[in-house]
């Protein structure tokens, strides 16, 4: 079964995760199994662009939950460089490592479901990238499902000291692959 092909049924795993220092251990795992799984396939007709982007991640949680934190580390942890800007405003960071592009997106100022293909998103979900999506539910469900969705919520309450519950779940036979090794 390809990579990139649904499962069944989504596979899900929860990881507590006690401070922010746990927040980046996680995508700093997750990064190295990306990059693992990133060496290009070739297409159905033969060039060796990859037939499916890298991977999709989406992120989901309240505001303050650490989808930021998280996004930050991960992309830090593919080897971006230098600033790493929130694309709350900009809606769209883009970044490229020798081969690989990544594009981080921010749904969180999307009024309806519309908006991303009106800004000419659903593009970027073609290209062969890593792409990661924070507030991907703005979009309504008209996203693919991704590789792997992190919900990240507050462990007991709004208190940035009691930690978090990364709730992780696998929706391609790639993500259950990540899952099994985080």
């Amino acid at each position: 079964m390809p990579a990139h092909a649904p499962l069944p049924a989504p596979e899900q795993r929860a990881l507590t995760l006690p401070d922010s220092e746990a927040t980046e251990q996680l995508a700093q795992k997750l990064a190295t199994l990306i990059l693992a799984d990133a060496v290009p396939q070739t297409t159905a007709a033969g060039h060796g662009r990859p037939a499916r982007p890298v991977a999709h991640i989406h992120l989901q949680g309240d505001l303050g939950a650490g989808k930021t934190c998280f996004a930050r580390a991960l992309l830090r942890a593919c080897g971006v460089q230098g600033r790493i800007k929130s694309p709350s405003y900009a809606l769209l960071e883009s970044y490229k490592i020798s081969s690989l592009y990544l594009h981080h997106l921010d749904f969180y100022r999307f009024s309806n479901s519309d908006e991303w293909l009106d800004a000419g998103f659903d593009e970027l979900l073609l290209e062969p990238a890593l792409v990661l999506i924070e507030w991907p539910e703005r979009a309504a469900g008209r996203l693919p499902p991704p590789d792997l969705l992190i919900g990240l919520d507050y462990a007991t309450d709004p208190d940035p000291a009691a930690g978090r519950i990364a709730r992780l779940t696998a929706y391609t036979m790639r993500g259950r692959t990540w899952l099994t090794h985080l």
